[in-house]
């Protein structure tokens, strides 16, 4: 069985194309620009192919665009789109009331188009795509993977905002948590990876990335998680602050900064690049604090090692502290995952950010790979595991839509 999986976001389209039966990647890529000039990477039969695609106006165009590369004569993987059996989509925000995969309908749509309000710069964007895979291919079922849903098992006590009771159950204010599919399925591999069913651990799954977070998963269960009512809270990322003070946007309004502006800041201007002042990705600030980072050789003649060595150190520290924080309302901690693209390339920030941490048996040796792209950290011996294990949230997403298909929960596309 074949099935696609996309990725809508608001101005670009990832995909990728799977053989369930063994569970084989055959094509993936990403278009990017859409309505700018789009460009297309296109992966197949173990070619990278980049074209410059202008014509591209929105997610129709895109998806069209996509077709063509899977089925290109050349080097694409499939004949004819009538292999294509299912389409998988992410998609961000299921409210409060997804809580797990769905097959698409009219009804599904329209809980969706009512979540936008949540998710405006996501949502909207994952039915566009919904909406060009029902125009495009006619009757080809359609499902829906939430990053929220797996959060749903949050306790009251995790999702709950200290604020007026009515005022939240009429606006939908609650932590909904993201990220759902990559911390799922580091939960089943970790598990997978110590012999133990997901039932018997206590997990810390980080996803580090351009966007990050960490959530607590208490035997096979997500008990809480650093993102909130929206991908804003928890941890410093590429530009968002994380967690911060409340006040503080109110101070800077009543000093005449506008709506707009404060929210651009938050979300766009802070986090990496507003500490270290010069970049929101990782890699370039470990550039700027190491000339050597397997040895940590300090780089004190980059111009912002200062900035970046502080952007780095507090990175650092607030994963280390939600770890902390994630085993003591767990009771302990079994296993300590690190994924997303920090935490499956920066072998020193996940030594780092789990290190001094014996007190709650976690004890680090030598790296060593295991196989899979995954990494052990731990010392042999030491009563918690840390390991490096690399997210598939596509494969996830193809393996959900498959489960739907063959418990015949999907019987074609109702989505238009």
């Amino acid at each position: 069985m074949r099935i696609l999986v996309l990725n809508c976001g608001s101005s670009s389209v990832k995909y990728s194309l799977f053989e369930m039966d063994g569970e084989d990647g055959l094509a993936k890529g990403i278009l990017e620009r859409i309505d700018r000039g789009a460009r297309l990477v296109h992966e197949a039969c173990g070619e990278q192919i980049v074209s410059e695609i202008p014509s591209v106006r929105d997610h129709r165009g895109a998806v069209e665009v996509v077709i063509r590369a899977i089925l290109h004569p050349k080097w694409g993987a499939l004949e004819s789109c009538d292999r294509i059996e299912a389409v998988g989509h992410r998609v961000v925000h299921g409210g409060e009331r997804f809580s797990g995969s769905v097959a698409i309908d009219r009804d599904v749509i329209d809980s969706l188009e009512g979540f936008s309000n949540l998710s405006p710069l996501h949502n909207p964007a994952n039915l566009a795509g919904i909406a060009a895979v029902s125009a495009i291919l006619p009757g080809v079922p359609q499902v829906a993977v939430f990053d929220t849903a797996f959060h749903h098992t949050l306790p009251s006590r995790a999702y709950t905002y200290a604020l007026p009771h009515g005022l939240c159950r009429k606006y939908g204010i609650r932590r909904y948590g993201f990220h759902g599919t990559s911390h799922r399925y580091v939960m089943e591999e970790a598990a997978r990876l110590v012999g133990r069913p997901p039932a018997e651990l206590r997990l810390i799954s980080c996803h580090l990335g351009n966007g990050a977070s960490i959530a607590a998963i208490d035997r096979g269960r997500s008990i809480d998680t650093s993102m909130g009512f929206t991908p804003m809270e928890g941890l410093i990322m590429g530009t968002r602050c994380g967690d911060l003070d409340p006040a503080i946007p109110l101070f800077l309004m009543e000093r005449g900064m506008a709506f707009e502006e404060v929210g651009r800041l938050l979300n766009h201007e802070s986090g990496l690049l507003g500490i270290s002042g010069f970049s929101s990705d990782m890699r370039e600030i470990l550039e700027a604090v190491y000339s050597d980072a397997s040895k940590k050789v300090l780089n004190l003649d980059h111009p912002h090692h200062d900035r970046a060595l502080l952007a780095l150190e507090i990175f650092i520290y607030r994963v280390k502290k939600y770890i902390g924080a994630y085993a003591a309302a767990m009771g302990g901690v079994d296993f300590v995952a690190f994924t997303g693209g920090i935490g499956e390339r920066s072998l020193l920030i996940c030594q780092e950010a789990s290190s001094g941490l014996e007190f709650m048996g976690i004890e680090l040796g030598e790296a060593r790979e295991i196989g899979g792209g995954a990494v052990d950290l731990s010392k042999e011996g030491s009563r918690a595991r840390v390991m490096i294990i690399p997210t598939k949230e596509e494969l996830f997403i193809a393996r959900e839509t498959y489960r739907l298909l063959s418990d015949g929960r999907i019987l074609g596309n109702d989505s238009s």
